[in-house]
């Protein structure tokens, strides 16, 4: 049975949690945690970039790339093209954020890629690639035949709803990794920082399902019952 709910309120309520997870991101890391920056002595102010571009860049514009064919009002070419860009930005601010993770790892003596939220982190980005390449090679440019976008239309979908599915969780990790770190040395457990890392984990999941129920449910509801449906 279909669900009996048009996808366009729910992409609605995804951009109110997309604005909010980047508005506490943000006071984060800068209220809280100092700031940001790519070269300074405190060596936490390099880090804090990596959950920002993580967050914003990579979990929001990628889940924005993926509801825009169901939140926008114009062509199916046009929002390709949209969903093409978005999730290309998406990829550099992603790398980008990982970069940042690496260097404050280097710069501070700390060893890289011992965490799951590393492991599943590295891998995530690498199948988030290979999605948008295939995407672009076959439905974009030089563009596969029309059989063969067809029959790969499917399987794109899944495997990027995969990929993203497992970006959300990579991200919920990466929060209580660091909030676990930061309680360790010292951070009140239940202490305003504390909390606010909590909500914006939790906000990020809700995000990430809003972004799944928007695309897994139809543009539009037609009523069995009226002529429109005839």
């Amino acid at each position: 049975m279909a669900l009996r709910v048009s996808a366009l309120p729910l992409t609605f309520v995804a951009h109110v949690l997309a604005v909010a997870a980047a508005v506490l991101v943000l006071v984060w890391n800068i209220y809280f945690r100092g700031g940001l920056a790519f070269e300074s002595t405190n060596k936490s102010l390099i880090f804090n970039i990596h959950p920002v571009l993580m967050l914003i860049g990579f979990i929001i514009l990628g889940g924005e790339a993926i509801i825009s064919y169901k939140a926008l009002p114009w062509s199916k070419a046009v929002k390709k093209q949209i969903h093409l860009v978005l999730h290309a930005i998406a990829l550099i601010l992603g790398i980008i954020g990982i970069y940042a993770a690496f260097k404050f790892h280097n710069e501070s003596n700390i060893a890289n890629l011992y965490s799951l939220h590393s492991w599943i982190g590295l891998g995530t980005i690498v199948l988030y690639g290979v999605q948008w390449l295939f995407g672009f090679i076959v439905f974009f440019f030089p563009g596969g035949s029309s059989t063969l976008r067809s029959d790969s239309l499917p399987w794109h979908v899944l495997f990027g709803m995969f990929v993203y599915v497992l970006a959300v969780c990579t991200a919920v990790l990466g929060f209580l990794e660091k909030l676990t770190f930061l309680e360790s040395s010292g951070l009140l457990k239940y202490g305003p920082e504390a909390f606010l890392v909590n909500f914006t984990a939790i906000i990020t999941i809700l995000f990430g399902a809003f972004v799944v129920f928007s695309a897994v449910t139809p543009a539009e509801v037609v009523d069995d019952f009226s002529y429109s449906s005839i």
